[in-house]
């Protein structure tokens, strides 16, 4: 007589304990959705530089344009191939006459949600950062005049500009040229990722091995760095690592608490944006989060963690931009 209630109650609570459960698994979620933010469909857009297909199309033909080089071989695209993750997947850039840079190449891939560009942070905005390497002696190395003198020589360039900066007297310009690179660079960007459709509420966007691996990430403090949209807090420490000696962001501001410091990568795309670091010394991801958890978390991953991480990191990768290689003058 007294079997079914029994049952009843046990079968009763046991249900209350899964409801608790889940209910505590969701609250537990709800943290972890809360640490992340999904990648907005553009990134923020300076007041002076309004986006416009004009400025994109014509910052298209620059980026892809190799008489911006002294030797004429030499564009944007060199180091920043739309083949490779929009980067060269070599240690470190290589640029005029073979010369080999101090530091890796940057994909260019989102590099619009970055609050300051190069691995030392010496330009705030992209607009600063176009032009430098067309001017550095290890990578386009080209007087910037003479770069202008070059491309004002084709009707479709002086058409390009004058749509671009419309009621300019003079558009070829090396501030213009700035402004339409930069423009078709804040369009490189990689939305939809599996992470991004996770957190949009796609609970099946990434695997079960993934989902750990994002928690991992949190729980082990790689988010105090890498944070925001881009997975980045745009900030500099000091990091260390064999080879060629870099001051890091010592050399921009001589302050001393900067000596060795680089700025935090992007971690967006970067299952496809190797090697890693700022001297291109690690090529997988396994090596470098390992590399990651001792120097800055003073921990050691255990394996399962390690590769739950790494499952993460590649559902960070994006869909691509749809570029159509300019056909040049």
């Amino acid at each position: 007589m007294t079997t079914r209630p029994i049952r009843s109650l046990v079968a009763a609570a046991s249900a209350l304990a899964l409801l608790a459960g889940a209910a505590a698994a969701e609250d537990d979620m709800d943290y972890y959705l809360s640490v992340f933010e999904p990648l907005p469909a553009l990134p923020p857009i300076p007041a002076d530089n309004s986006l416009t297909a004009e400025k994109v199309e014509l910052g298209k033909m620059l980026f892809f344009e190799p008489r911006l080089s002294a030797s004429g071989v030499i564009s944007c695209a060199t180091c920043h191939n739309p083949a490779l993750g929009w980067s060269d997947r070599l240690p470190r850039g290589t640029g005029h006459e073979g010369q080999v840079g101090l530091r890796n190449t940057p994909t260019v891939l989102n590099s619009g949600f970055l609050p300051n560009q190069f691995w030392d942070g010496r330009e705030p905005d992209l607009e600063g950062q176009a032009l430098g390497p067309i001017q550095a002696p290890d990578e386009m190395a080209m007087d910037l005049d003479e770069a202008l003198k070059r491309i004002e020589q084709f009707d479709v360039y002086i058409r390009l500009f004058r749509e671009a900066f419309p009621g300019e007297e003079n558009p070829i310009n090396a501030q213009n040229v700035a402004y339409a690179i930069a423009s078709f660079e804040r369009t490189l960007n990689t939305p939809n990722s599996p992470f991004d459709r996770f957190l949009r509420g796609d609970v099946q966007a990434m695997t079960e091995q993934q989902v750990r691996g994002m928690m991992a990430f949190a729980d082990n403090g790689c988010v105090a760095c890498h944070q925001g949209p881009a997975l980045t807090d745009g900030l500099f420490h000091r990091f260390e690592l064999p080879g060629p000696t870099d001051l890091g962001r010592f050399v921009v501001t001589g302050d001393e608490i900067d000596r060795y410091a680089f700025r935090t990568p992007t971690l967006r795309n970067v299952a496809v944006t190797y090697p890693y670091f700022h001297n291109g010394s690690i090529d997988n991801l396994h090596d470098a989060v390992n590399l990651m958890g001792e120097q800055m978390l003073g921990q050691a991953f255990d394996d399962d963690t390690l590769d739950d991480i790494v499952a993460f990191l590649h559902a960070l990768t994006g869909e691509m931009p749809q570029v159509t290689i300019p056909a040049l003058p």
